[in-house]
């Protein structure tokens, strides 16, 4: 059932990008599996350069574990979430996958445009990033309010000039300390 959902936007994005399908074209043939646990999705990859629902006994050339976690972080589009993705099988298909999630991209606007036309589908599209940047400016804001709260008025963290002055002291500390412990075995010496 995931596979088919997942095929059908796949291929849509894929069908708007040369670009795509012609990364994935030298795989045809070859099976993905995606595994977010319970989930799993299979899919193969035609001559074409598209992607079409796997058979559950296909023999997978790829197989990509993520959790919960980090198909999250994968859905932010954070990069750095593929240094954590269990990687089973083919590294130059992985590479393209990865090339892939990286670059391509949903042009909302422009699906939009061809059901209520181009003016309102910019218009719709703008209202859209504006939203976005106020929800990213607000989680920000909300970030540095909490931290500031949290070190100034009910101190449950520590700040970073805090922090640093005490890693220098604890640094002096144990270098008077190595200073002293060698004077004293130098008396004792004597």
């Amino acid at each position: 059932m995931f596979d088919a959902l997942a095929g059908a936007p796949l291929n849509h994005l894929l069908r708007a990008s040369d670009w795509a399908r012609k990364a994935l074209q030298p795989h045809a043939g070859k099976v993905a599996v995606f595994r977010c646990l319970p989930f799993e999705t299979r899919l193969r990859i035609l001559d074409s350069g598209e992607v079409v629902p796997a058979p559950a006994d296909a023999e997978p050339a790829l197989i990509l574990t993520l959790t919960p976690g980090l198909m999250l972080r994968a859905a932010a589009r954070d990069d750095r979430v593929w240094r954590d993705v269990q990687i089973d099988g083919d590294a130059a298909l992985a590479a393209v996958i990865h090339q892939l999630w990286r670059h391509l991209r949903w042009d909302a606007e422009e699906d939009l445009s061809r059901v209520v036309g181009d003016v309102a589908a910019h218009r719709i599209a703008e209202s859209g990033r504006t939203l976005r940047r106020w929800a990213e400016s607000g989680g920000d804001n909300l970030a540095r309010s909490f931290a500031e709260y949290w070190t100034e008025e009910q101190p449950l963290i520590a700040a970073g000039d805090d922090v640093a002055r005490f890693t220098a002291e604890v640094d002096r500390l144990r270098d008077d300390v190595a200073r002293l412990e060698k004077r004293i075995a130098l008396l004792d010496r004597r």
